[in-house]
């Protein structure tokens, strides 16, 4: 395909599909569509292995290398997209000893084959680039590099690219849905620094000029957004933790700066901990063969497959507050990143708009290990918590193919979601069967948020559409409007959900005296009459729920 007709065929999506419209404060752009969307051009073929190889200048925080795409045709195809972003220069990209020719627009790049690549056909293509990847300015918000000293004025790097994407500083198929099987990754840096990355490293080699070359490599499948390097002068330690059912040895590897070894030693101590609550509650961590790292990081903290990027200064809660107000002594980056090992890493939403799947569960996380560690009370007071940081303003699920997120209350809103949908499953042996279950079906894959709604109601046998549609796609939550009358010894109740379409959602309240049962409201008004209750006992399981609430007296 021409670069005319690749323009043609954009513009014509673009017109019919109505993407570049203004949504709120956000006005989406060619540039966003082919960011965000999945083009015949990208659907062509599916990645099978990355072989990344930099250098990267400190001191001019310059990097230079190339990556080695191998993949598999899934349509004939001549001509294909890869993404790198434009203050990145490609230099050359080969193919069976040639050079190919390619051509860039905006953040794209479409390379043309000499020939027509067949359907089922593998080929290697191998991309040359450098540059100064673009600095990030508040991360991990933000995408691109940390450029940072420790306090001895040593070099301390890191990048994360969420969201802004991996192609901010390498060339790849830059889209959530397209995992390669495994990944390589070469890190050459001075020799007085150490670079760590995803996976295992395999080698460390003494190359010219003072330089060290770190070689890694991930056996399991990654998202371009969890892979990772990150520059210092290291001081690494190490443990093993073996899971309560003896069929896992883990790994757990330590990077940190000298001067917070010790400390270091003491404060992730509640890494064993929290993964034997994590195995129980949710099955064993996925990435065994790869291990489980903890790098410290200039930045506060990101998901980085196997290799969890870490800032938080070795306090408390969030740098040291207590944002729960619950009152519990755990480190939030640790606790809620490495959650994300399941929920974000073994489990990818093929489109960013659903990465509530991604927060919300490890949200959700952090209140399962308060449940492990600390019990049932507190968990309810850590998980009723989140209710303070939801703001209802914009839905959960953002746009599709724009690479367009939600708001961010895709973290508390999503949490409190999976909160109410145990209370409304009441069964949490089932529930729980669940968590483990989602992990069993799709770990390893990208998923969309229709996936895992349709798994959970299928294997509670509960019909939950309505729920996942108000909490996730609309704004507010559901409403419930209540009036209580005096009728002889008892109560008449009537109630109802405020809706503009059909919601039903069962909730517990008071059928007798401090005893709660199921009621079954929809949008339509319904009476319960109880005895021997005063106006006084009635009272909603809101410490179960996550809804509005209005006595009509």
């Amino acid at each position: 395909m021409k670069r005319s007709l690749i323009i043609l065929f954009f513009a014509c999506y673009t017109l019919s599909n109505g993407v570049a419209q203004s949504v709120k404060d956000s006005v989406f752009t060619k540039a966003d569509t082919l960011r965000g969307m999945l083009s015949p051009l990208r659907t062509c073929y599916n990645v099978l292995v990355y072989d990344l190889d930099i250098t990267v200048n400190v001191n001019e925080k310059y990097i230079s290398g190339s990556n080695t795409i191998k993949c598999i045709a899934e349509s004939d195809f001549k001509t294909l997209q890869v993404d790198l972003f434009e203050n990145m220069k490609i230099q050359k990209v080969e193919f069976e000893s040639s050079l190919l020719n390619y051509s860039r627009q905006f953040n794209a790049v479409f390379v043309e084959f000499p020939r027509a690549i067949r359907k089922g056909e593998i080929v290697c293509f191998k991309i040359y680039y450098d540059g100064k990847p673009q600095p990030a300015k508040h991360a991990p918000w933000d995408g691109g590099f940390s450029w940072a000293k420790d306090n001895d004025g040593n070099p301390w790097v890191g990048v994360s690219c969420q969201q802004t994407g991996a192609s901010c500083w390498w060339p790849c198929k830059d889209h959530q849905s397209d995992e390669p099987d495994e990944l390589f990754i070469g890190i050459t840096v001075p020799s007085d620094l150490i670079a760590v990355s995803n996976g295992r490293l395999t080698k460390k080699t003494e190359v010219e000029y003072g330089h060290t070359k770190y070689d890694w490599h991930v056996s399991y499948p990654i998202n371009n957004y969890d892979v990772t390097l990150n520059i210092a002068k290291y001081k690494e330690f190490g443990d093993v933790y073996v899971s309560s059912d003896l069929k896992d040895t883990l790994t757990l590897d330590y990077f940190v700066l000298p001067y917070n070894y010790e400390k270091a030693q003491t404060h992730f101590k509640q890494v064993k901990p929290m993964l034997d609550c994590y195995y129980k509650l949710m099955g064993a961590y996925p990435f065994v063969k790869d291990g489980y790292k903890l790098v410290e990081t200039p930045y506060l903290g990101m998901e980085h497959q196997s290799c969890i990027a870490y800032g938080n200064e070795y306090k408390s809660g969030y740098r040291g507050r207590d944002l729960s107000g619950a009152g519990f002594d755990f480190d939030y980056i640790i606790i809620h990143e490495s959650a994300h090992e399941w929920w974000g890493n073994a489990i990818t939403t093929n489109d960013i708009a659903d990465m509530w799947v991604h927060e919300g569960f490890a949200t959700y996380s952090e209140a399962l290990y308060v449940e492990c560690i600390y019990g049932h009370d507190a968990y309810l007071k850590y998980i009723n918590s989140e209710k303070k940081n939801v703001k209802n303003k914009e839905p959960v699920i953002g746009k599709y193919d724009v690479n367009k997120p939600g708001s961010r209350d895709m973290y508390p809103k999503g949490a409190l979601l999976l909160h109410t949908i145990r209370s409304i499953i009441n069964n949490d042996t089932l529930f729980f069967d669940i968590l483990e279950g989602l992990q069993l079906k799709y770990r390893y894959t990208t998923v969309n948020s229709k996936e895992i709604e349709k798994y959970i109601s299928e294997k509670s046998g509960i019909d939950l559409s309505q729920v996942f549609d108000v909490y996730l796609r609309e704004k507010s939550i559901p409403k419930l409007e209540y009036i209580v009358k005096k009728r002889g010894r008892g109560l008449k109740i009537s109630y109802h959900y405020v809706s503009d379409k059909p919601f039903a959602m069962p909730v517990k309240v008071t059928l007798q005296k401090d005893m709660f049962g199921f009621i079954y409201p929809t949008d339509q008004w319904q009476t319960t009459v109880v005895e021997k209750m005063k106006k006084d006992d009635f009272k909603i399981a809101l410490d179960l729920f996550y809804i509005d609430v209005a006595n009509i007296k």
